[in-house]
């Protein structure tokens, strides 16, 4: 069997699973899995091979592949799995949803299927070769729709986004078609029910019965012309009995179109009085159906703009340095390792690092700040954001499918195709709603035929028709999908993505947010943030005479000192008979200059009075700071301090948190006084200080009893297991790549600010989804009692088919309208200083 590979065994030793596992070492872990699998109820056989790294599993018929790959897991070994991604075609409704997923899930070794009806696509999540898309896309086949592979690439979304616009344009014209042949059956039969001199005039011309045949001639012409898809997909799925919003449509335009034809032709077969025809309700229903069709399929497109605009981003030509020579060539030639130049106003083509040059580059596409970064030597540039004002050379260090751009449209689209937990009521309505509905239209014939007034049959076929037509389950269906798309595209405008969907209901629970200190509260780097000299001495005299000292340590104080020395141009002379004493500080001689660079305890030892500075190094403190000395020739010349200053952001990002009722904790690694300073500074509520990297899990833990829900922001490798642990973690995308792969959110600016856009964002998306389920659910609630009659007894009003039509057409439009309201989201507005006007405070 080749490897990857899925054998199902059809003889009576059951079905053989093969599967990759990852992190076996030795064949004690062999042993250990094979025992584990081997207990597996239905598993008969297991055989473990180190080399291959793979799983062959016998099993009963019936055994799934789920209970194999999480005892996999439950031994602490991680089995291989992967997504596979279909484009799927014809799905229509909530039903047909259902019907696709359940189809997909029973193919044999299928671990989850996730269908989403907006994007018509659905993903299907299996261990890594275990089935073919192949095998996929003929489960899908079997059901009634088409679906093939989607690979993700440019050309491909290029192809389906066309294959959209030309069903929108085929929808268009069979609307026009069906407007045109349906607007004379509208005049001759429902002008003549409005307005009697017209009916009168009408018969003067011709006869009643020539009136019928030619609403027969239109009506049958719109039913079965623009109107066969309905039967084309209708009627097959009702036969499998799995019927779907096309069923619906289909019989209840039968049923009318066919009352309609008997009363034309043989209408001894109808009681007397039963014989008006109801050609214009079945040509009416068929264009209203199309309308909101070719609505939705409008509205559908607006969705995925924001795919659309980040596949824009992408250069489609990179200029390659070769030999000496520019030659331009397709970016999908572009390979690691090759020098780009890039000119004044050009996008840039891959990621790389700068060679050569410098500039000034928009990155607004990755972390949605308008402001330009400037690039120069050795910095990072990004594919898709665009050269503002040099010329620089780079080399490619990340092309295709690796580069970030791709890696950000891989996510929202991963997003946009997953399910939220409140999705699952829906999928539970809807996988009944259609029987029910034809339950419902039955039993409302039933009753109007044994109950109603004369003609009855009549008042019974018009109410069921009402019933089907009203009921279809589109509402539904695209309730959730549609503002997750829209949610998770505007987010991705804002620099923030949510790599799962389901973090945007989750993140709109959390009733903590947590925050690493270093880098994400803070810059992330020491530097130099005070700096007061004595009297009689100039200040940069004295940190030009620090900086060399210090230029001869490797502390990463030292470096800080050195780092604002020469950005404020000092040239720093060799510092001679250099002494560094740990825990105290560093002394040596510069230009003859006897320096001395450290702690109060070095300041004290040398015999200094360090009274000068009293109330400067009391106010450092309080800011939780460790304020440092310098002395020149045995004299007190400064006191400094070095600290890892707090985002110029966080104090507004801390206010906006609270604003919105969240506790906000701060874990750090920093002692007890210095951690709690910051924290009072910030208006920060709760510290967890002096925690290990290994510790911020237990911290995390704790914040989340009694059931409290936690999100938590960081950015380092030590992160990474506390964003897993979180309810919701949130990796802030300056960070590791390791942080923001445990994360469900990445804020790709490092802005703290983007963890209040994405729950005001979370928030708004959840309320819209519920302002859609809330519409679809009432909707139906409310009308289907209506369309059987319900108001007939008391007030005499019937709900005609022709309305339920209209009706059923704008919910649907209704929520798609709804949902892009979202395209509108604003970031919420915080301060720009806190209260009392204080700069940011440092860590």
């Amino acid at each position: 069997m080749p490897d990857g590979q899925q054998d199902i065994d059809t003889r009576d030793s059951g079905v053989l699973f093969d599967t990759g596992i990852e992190g076996m070492t030795c064949a004690s872990c062999v042993g250990r899995v094979e025992r584990a699998l081997g207990k597996v109820p239905g598993v008969t056989e297991a055989s473990v091979n180190l080399a291959t790294g793979r799983a062959r599993v016998r099993a009963a018929p019936g055994t799934g592949i789920g209970a194999i790959v999480e005892t996999v897991e439950a031994t602490g070994y991680q089995p291989r799995l992967e997504q596979v991604t279909l484009a799927v075609d014809g799905m229509t409704c909530a039903s047909c949803v259902g019907r696709v997923e359940r189809a997909l899930k029973a193919v044999p070794g299928v671990l989850d299927a996730s269908v989403n009806l907006a994007a018509g696509a659905a993903a299907v999540r299996v261990p890594a070769g275990a089935v073919s898309a192949g095998d996929l896309v003929a489960a899908v086949g079997r059901v009634g729709y088409e679906a093939k592979p989607a690979s993700g690439s440019r050309e491909e979304r290029a192809e389906r986004q066309a294959a959209r616009d030309e069903d929108a344009q085929h929808l268009r014209r069979q609307l026009i078609l069906a407007a045109v042949l349906t607007l004379p059956v509208v005049v001759l039969d429902m002008g003549s029910h409005l307005v009697p001199a017209y009916h009168h005039w009408l018969l003067g011309m011709m006869s009643q019965q020539t009136i019928h045949l030619i609403l027969f001639a239109l009506a049958t012409v719109v039913l079965f012309g623009p109107g066969w898809q309905f039967h084309a997909r209708g009627w097959p799925a009702l036969l499998l009995g799995a019927p779907d919003m096309n069923s619906l449509v289909a019989l209840g335009t039968s049923a009318a179109w066919g009352y309609s034809v008997v009363a034309t032709f043989v209408p001894g077969l109808l009681p007397a009085g039963a014989t008006g025809v109801y050609f214009e309700a079945a040509a009416v229903i068929v264009t209203l159906i199309l309308l909101g069709r070719w609505l939705e399929a409008l509205a559908r497109g607006r969705t995925s703009a924001a795919i659309t605009g980040l596949l824009k981003l992408q250069a489609r030509t990179a200029r390659v340095l070769q030999g000496g020579d520019e030659r331009d060539v397709p970016i999908e030639e572009v390979v690691v390792g090759d020098t780009i130049r890039v000119r004044p106003g050009e996008k840039i083509p891959v990621d790389g690092l700068v060679l050569d040059g410098s500039s000034f580059v928009d990155e607004a596409m990755i972390s949605g700040e308008p402001v330009p970064v400037q690039k120069g030597e050795g910095h990072e540039v990004i594919g898709g954001t665009i050269n503002r004002t040099g010329t620089f050379t780079y080399r490619a260090t990340r092309v295709g499918a690796d580069t970030l751009l791709a890696q950000i449209v891989r996510m929202v689209e991963e997003a946009q195709g997953d399910k939220l937990p409140i999705q699952a009521l829906v999928d539970r309505v809807t996988l009944w709603f259609v029987p029910a509905v034809m339950a419902a239209a039955a039993l409302t014939f039933a009753v109007w035929l044994v109950f109603g007034p004369v003609p009855a049959l009549t008042f019974a076929v018009v109410n069921a028709v009402a019933v089907l037509i009203i009921a279809c389950p589109c509402a539904m269906g695209l309730a959730t999908p549609t503002s997750i798309m829209v949610g998770t595209g505007k987010a991705a405008e804002l620099g923030i993505l949510f790599r799962r969907g389901e973090a945007l209901q989750t993140l709109r629970g959390a009733q903590v947010i947590a925050l690493d200190k270093t880098g994400t509260l803070t810059r992330g780097r020491p530097e130099l943030t005070d700096l007061d000299v004595a009297d009689g001495f100039d200040r940069d005299e004295v940190l030009r005479l620090v900086g060399a000292v210090e230029a001869a340590s490797e502390h990463p104080i030292a470096e800080a000192i050195v780092a604002a020395a020469r950005a404020a141009g000092a040239a720093l002379p060799e510092a001679r008979d250099f002494d560094a004493r740990p825990g105290f500080g560093v002394t040596a001689t510069v230009d003859g200059h006897r320096v001395v660079a450290g702690a109060d305890r070095l300041m004290r030892e040398t015999g200094l009075d360090l009274a000068p500075f009293a109330e400067t190094a009391k106010r450092l403190g309080s800011e939780g700071k460790s304020p440092l000395y310098a002395a020149i020739d045995g004299r007190l010349a400064a006191i400094l301090a070095v600290a890892d200053p707090i985002k110029d952001t966080t104090p507004q990002a801390i206010r906006a948190l609270r604003a919105l009722g969240l506790r906000v904790a701060m874990i750090t690694g920093d002692n007890a006084g210095t951690a709690q300073a910051i924290a009072t500074h910030l208006g920060i509520d709760e510290v967890v200080a002096e925690v290990l990297p290994g510790g911020k899990v237990d911290a995390v833990k704790t914040l989340q009893e009694n059931g409290t829900r936690v999100a938590f922001v960081g950015d380092g490798i030590n992160d990474a297991p506390a964003l897993a642990q979180a309810d919701i973690g949130i990796a802030i995308g300056t960070g590791t790549d390791i942080a923001i792969e445990a994360a469900e959110v990445v804020l790709m600016s490092g802005d703290l600010r983007g963890v209040v856009d994405a729950l005001a964002l979370s928030q708004a998306t959840m309320a819209n989804i519920k302002q859609n389920l809330g519409w679809a659910f009432a909707y139906n609630a409310a009308l289907i009692p209506l369309a059987a009659g319900a108001l007939w007894p008391a007030f005499g009003i019937l709900l005609s088919p022709v309305f339920a039509a209209l009706a059923m057409a704008l919910s649907s439009v209704s929520v798609l309208t709804n949902a892009l309201r979202l395209k509108r989201f604003a970031p919420p507005r915080v301060a720009t200083r806190d209260a009392d006007g204080a700069r940011p405070a440092t860590a």
